[in-house]
């Protein structure tokens, strides 16, 4: 008995025509002339006297704002990164202690504004002028240990823990539970679980939400400059309260935050791409699995055929 393939049908050649799409070129050139005029408008007028911003872009009280600004912003987000997983881990327990406060706290750190929550860590000492840990003998000046600095950062790492705990607690959640279970058949405990099994794969879903809050975070940091930290913005501002070059200054601190967000922004990208090649490797895995499939019942059904 002999296999007889099917012989392919000889098909005349075509050519495919992409569909053109005017309206997206109109739209795309009204754009276009639209940001030219806007581009030119900026560099025509005077007012925005664009060689002085390119001075003050580095001035050095501009330079140690921007290093302020980022040592707020890394201090704060790693704060509040630890205390996010603590707390959407107490959130997920089964300890209704633990589950009712971190869902008090969560609510109502982000009940309230961050401006808000910045002033009162700033004004603490108005309640507690003397900090005691409830120690005996243990009397601290409230107004020598809540600097304008400490208060930003108990303001900006308290307010960023509350955002995290939900997108940790959502990554953990998008974690399939036979995954826990399987773990716990293995003989692993809560925490090894936790740690080795179920946050390296809620990475995944963790880290685009939390490259936004970096990102956030870095912009949030001007907010301090009301309690007089010297991040970028405050130092722009006692400049231009001196020599009245309000828009170059305030165009300099945006071209610094700029570039500092795309520099974020790119880092985020390598590590999106980092925790996604496990879930790249299934992907293809199992779309080469189902193109064996297919061509295995392709065969099946040919053979069958020639055995007819």
């Amino acid at each position: 008995m002999t296999l007889t393939t099917p012989v392919p049908v000889n098909e005349q050649p075509f050519v495919i025509h992409r569909k053109k799409h005017i309206g997206r070129w109109i739209a795309g050139l009204i754009v276009l002339g639209l940001l030219g005029l806007l581009v030119y408008s900026a560099a025509s007028n005077p007012r925005f006297e664009w060689g002085s911003v390119g001075g003050y872009l580095v001035a050095p009280p501009i330079l140690t704002g921007v290093l302020v600004t980022l040592e707020l912003t890394f201090i704060s987000m790693v704060i509040g990164v630890v205390l996010g997983v603590i707390i959407a881990i107490m959130r997920l327990s089964s300890n209704p202690v633990l589950s009712v406060s971190s869902a008090g706290f969560v609510a109502f750190f982000r009940g309230t504004p961050l401006l808000v929550q910045l002033i009162f860590w700033y004004n603490l000492a108005s309640l507690y002028p003397v900090i005691t840990f409830g120690l005996p003998g243990v009397e601290l000046n409230a107004n020598e240990i809540i600097t304008p600095f400490l208060a930003a950062i108990l303001g900006l790492s308290l307010n960023e823990a509350a955002y995290m705990s939900e997108i940790v607690r959502g990554g953990i959640i998008s974690v399939d539970r036979g995954q826990r279970e399987a773990a716990t058949a293995m003989g692993l405990t809560g925490g090894q679980t936790m740690r080795r099994i179920i946050l390296p794969q809620a990475m995944r879903v963790i880290i685009p939400p939390t490259g936004n809050e970096l990102v956030g975070m870095l912009k949030a940091t001007s907010l301090v400059s009301v309690i007089a930290v010297a991040d970028l913005l405050y130092s722009a501002q006692i400049i231009y309260a001196r020599n009245f070059d309000v828009i170059p200054l305030l165009i300099a601190v945006s071209i610094w935050y700029i570039v500092l967000t795309t520099i974020l922004t790119i880092g985020q990208g390598f590590l999106e791409r980092h925790y996604a090649r496990g879930s790249e490797f299934q992907t293809s895995r199992g779309s080469d699995i189902w193109r064996r499939m297919i061509r295995f019942r392709l065969f099946s059904q040919s053979t069958k055929g020639g055995q007819r």
